[in-house]
This record gives structure tokens, C-alpha cells and sequence, in this order.
């Protein structure tokens, strides 16, 4: 049987996408110039909750206390500029828990704690949920990277999927850790599987295209099969890679701490990732992590972290981009 996946356009089109970070300040035009540069035709806006620890169950968020555009109003103030630029939007609640802990292992201890969660987690999604309807978001995303919250209450899931659905009229992701995916019981219940896309395609120091290109079958059969049986595009909420030494190794690692700059590897990573998946029909895009809206003062040949901005691999995202347009 041959399964049509009904979000898929016939035409190569993509969603060309970028991570709009938040800062401490109002953006201006000049912060959606880059973007549009590019020839990005998404961008997400991220409005941030914080936990104090794993096993805490209560979401602080939308206080006077964050960075404006980790706020209802500066998610809002952001998407309008995005926009008047011809920009679609995709709000992503993300969670922060103190010290950089992984979402994931985010669990708690007894049914008490795990209602308290859940009705804070409720809180905050819905806050977020509204404010993707009022600015008229195109895709909204319920959670990121939350297995064990996922795995241990599934029913709380489903019922939170109808609670937004109520307030928001527009398509729903969950964006799910890239060896996490397969095991999320919800999908058909989406419009896109979400995936953080960091899924290691080579050990080398250097990968040449051809090497991480031929890294990417196993992941690339699984996908399809995981979209297939589900009926769903694959959207990569997010993914990139850093532009140092073994980038496509452990392509999710952050430490600061990591010495050195290799451009190469980060160009050559990225031209695979587009040559390997764009093609196909079952993904739908993706957003690039991570995008700074103050363009000239990040990135650059001297900075090794996932920002592609004023690198050489801005001009393959930019070709790319150009090339599948929606």
C-alpha cells in the first residue's frame, strides 16, 4: 500500500529556517534583515519557563525577571517584525532547568508532584499557545526534548494536545531528542514529527561531504519508515552543528570549554545534511540553531559554536535555502 503523506508538498519546497534567540531588548528591523538574507521563510521564537531542579515541579515564566524575548510580549513583539518581513513563525516554549540539565530526565517522585507539574506545564503551554493564536503563529510546538515527562504520562499528553487545540487553530509539532522520536506515542495526533536533529553522521575531524552524506543513510531509512507509519512529514525543529574539530561525532555537545575552530567540518556537515534530506519527500525543513538577532557582533571565523552567522557556511545555508523555496 502506498501511503500519501498529506503534508508534503509535490513541489521541493521547504520550510528554510532559523532560531530567532532571545535577548534582553526589543528587535528592530535591522535584527530581520539577516534572516531575510538568507532567504530563510520561517523562523522560531522561543519563549522560555525555568525549573530549579529535576525533580521540581513548578515552571516559572512570563516574569519581570527573563530577558524580554523569553516573554509573551517579546515573542510578540518579535513575530510582528518577522512578519512585516514576509517571515512565518513557529512559537517553541522551551523549559530551563538550573545548570543546564537535560529536559529529559526531568521526573518527578510521586503522583502529587507529577500533577503539580502537570498543571504548571498546563500554565505554560497554554500562555504560549494563546499567543501563537493571537499572532497568528503557522506552527506551534507543545514541548522540547521532555521523554521521561512523555514516557511516564502519556494520558497527560494527549489530553494537553486537545487543551491546545482548543485555543489554537494552527499546526503542532513536539520537538523530540533525535534518539528519542521513535518512541513518542503521540504523532498522529500532529501535523509534523518534531526531531532535534543531532544525529551523529561521522567520526572523523574533518568530515569531507561525502563522508557525512554516507553517514546519514541508516538515520535517513529510519526516518522514513517512523514518517510512513504515522502518516507525517519529518520536521527538524532543530539542528546544526558546531564548527569545530569531530562536529559531526557528538553533533548535540555544547561545553563551552571545547577548544579550537574548523569551519570546514561545519560547512561540509551542512552540505550533507541539505544534499541527503532536502530531496526527500517526507522532510519538510527545518530550524537552524542557533540564529543571534544581533547579526554583526556574533559568529564569525574565530567563534566555534553552532551560529553559522558570518561564517563560511552561511553561504550554503543561503544557496540551499534559495533553491527550496516555499
Amino acid at each position: 500500500m502506498t501511503i500519501i503523506l498529506a503534508s508534503c508538498d509535490a513541489q521541493p519546497s521547504k520550510i528554510n529556517a532559523v532560531s530567532f534567540v532571545a535577548s534582553g531588548d526589543k528587535a528592530v528591523k535591522e535584527n530581520v534583515d539577516a534572516v531575510v538574507s538568507i532567504h530563510a521563510n520561517y523562523a522560531t521564537v522561543m519563549p522560555f519557563g525555568f525549573i530549579r531542579d529535576l525533580q521540581s515541579p513548578t515552571i516559572k515564566h512570563n516574569t519581570d525577571k527573563q530577558w524580554f524575548g523569553e516573554t509573551k510580549a517579546g515573542i510578540i513583539q518579535y513575530a510582528g517584525l518577522l512578519r512585516e518581513q514576509d517571515i512565518r513563525v513557529m512559537v517553541k516554549p522551551q523549559i530551563w532547568i538550573w545548570r543546564g540539565e537535560f529536559t529529559g530526565y526531568l521526573k518527578m517522585n510521586t503522583e502529587e508532584e507529577w500533577k503539580e507539574l502537570e498543571d504548571s506545564y498546563t500554565s505554560f503551554i497554554l500562555t504560549y499557545a494563546e499567543a501563537a493564536q493571537e499572532i497568528n503563529a503557522d506552527i506551534f510546538c507543545i514541548g522540547t526534548e521532555l521523554e521521561q515527562f512523555i514516557v511516564v504520562r502519556p494520558a497527560y499528553w494527549t489530553q494537553l494536545i486537545s487543551e491546545v487545540k482548543k485555543v489554537y487553530s494552527g499546526k503542532l509539532t513536539y520537538a523530540a531528542n533525535w534518539d528519542e522520536y521513535k518512541r513518542v506515542p503521540f504523532w498522529k495526533e500532529l501535523d509534523y514529527i518534531g526531531i532535534d536533529g543531532y544525529f551523529p553522521v561521522s567520526e572523523e575531524k574533518t568530515p569531507t561531504v561525502a563522508q557525512a552524506r554516507e553517514g546519514w543513510q541508516a538515520w535517513k531509512l529510519e526516518m522514513k519508515q517512523v514518517s510512513e507509519a504515522n502518516n507525517k512529514p519529518i520536521l527538524f525543529t532543530e539542528y546544526g552543528y558546531r564548527s569545530i574539530d569531530f562536529a559531526g561525532k557528538e553533533p548535540w555537545v555544547s561545553d563551552h570549554r571545547l577548544p579550537g575552530v574548523n569551519l570546514e567540518a561545519q560547512t561540509n556537515l551542512m552540505t550533507a545534511l541539505y544534499e541527503e534530506l532536502y530531496p526527500e519527500p517526507w522532510f519538510k525543513g527545518g530550524f537552524i540553531w542557533k540564529w543571534f538577532i544581533d547579526d554583526a557582533s556574533v559568529g564569525g571565523l574565530e567563534n566555534n559554536r553552532f551560529t553559522p552567522q558570518n561564517k563560511p557556511v552561511e553561504q550554503v545555508i543561503q544557496e540551499y535555502f534559495l533553491k527550496y523555496q516555499e
